[in-house]
C-alpha cells in the first residue's frame, strides 16, 4: 500500500460544450466569464472580443480554460453549468441565487430586477466563486 497521499483528480466542474456554445457569443466575453476570467470577459465585452481576433484565438484556448476552471473551483451538489444557465437567462429574476440556497437575495432580485441589473453584473463577475464557496461549505471545509 502506498503511504503517499495520491493527488486527487480534478472533477469536471465546467463543460467544454457549454464553453463552446458561449464562445459562439464570445465577442461578448460570455465564455470568459463562465471559465472564471471576469477581467478579460469585461475587456472582450467592450472590445467585441478584441475586434474578433481574441475571439478566434479563444477557439483554441477553451480546452485549457476548461482544465484550469476544473482545478480552480470546488465541485459539489451545486452544478456550475446549471447556475450559469440560470444566471444567463433568468439572472434578473434571481433564480440562480435561489438555486444556490440564497432565498432572501433571490427574492430581492425577483422584486427589483436583479437589483436594477447591477446585482446581475456583480454575479457575472463572482458566480464561480459563489458556487465554489457553497460547495466547499457543503463538504465541511469551512466548519
Amino acid at each position: 500500500m502506498n503511504r503517499y497521499q495520491q493527488i486527487a483528480q480534478p472533477q469536471d466542474t465546467h463543460s467544454k460544450v457549454i464553453g463552446y456554445l458561449l464562445w459562439i457569443f464570445g465577442f461578448t466575453g460570455a465564455h470568459r466569464f463562465y471559465y472564471g476570467k471576469p477581467v478579460t470577459g469585461t475587456i472582450w465585452f467592450f472590445t467585441f472580443g478584441l475586434l474578433g481576433i481574441g475571439w478566434l484565438i479563444d477557439l483554441f484556448l477553451i480546452p485549457a480554460m476548461d482544465r484550469e476552471a476544473d482545478l480552480r473551483f470546488t465541485a459539489g451538489p451545486i452544478e456550475y453549468n446549471v447556475a450559469w444557465i440560470l444566471l444567463t437567462f433568468l439572472g434578473a429574476l434571481g433564480v440562480h441565487r435561489m438555486y444556490q440556497g440564497k432565498w432572501i437575495s433571490g427574492l430581492i432580485y425577483l422584486l427589483t430586477g436583479g437589483l436594477f441589473f447591477l446585482g446581475v453584473l456583480y454575479d457575472f463577475w463572482t458566480l464561480n466563486d459563489q458556487v465554489s464557496v457553497r460547495n466547499a461549505e457543503g463538504r465541511g471545509a469551512f466548519q
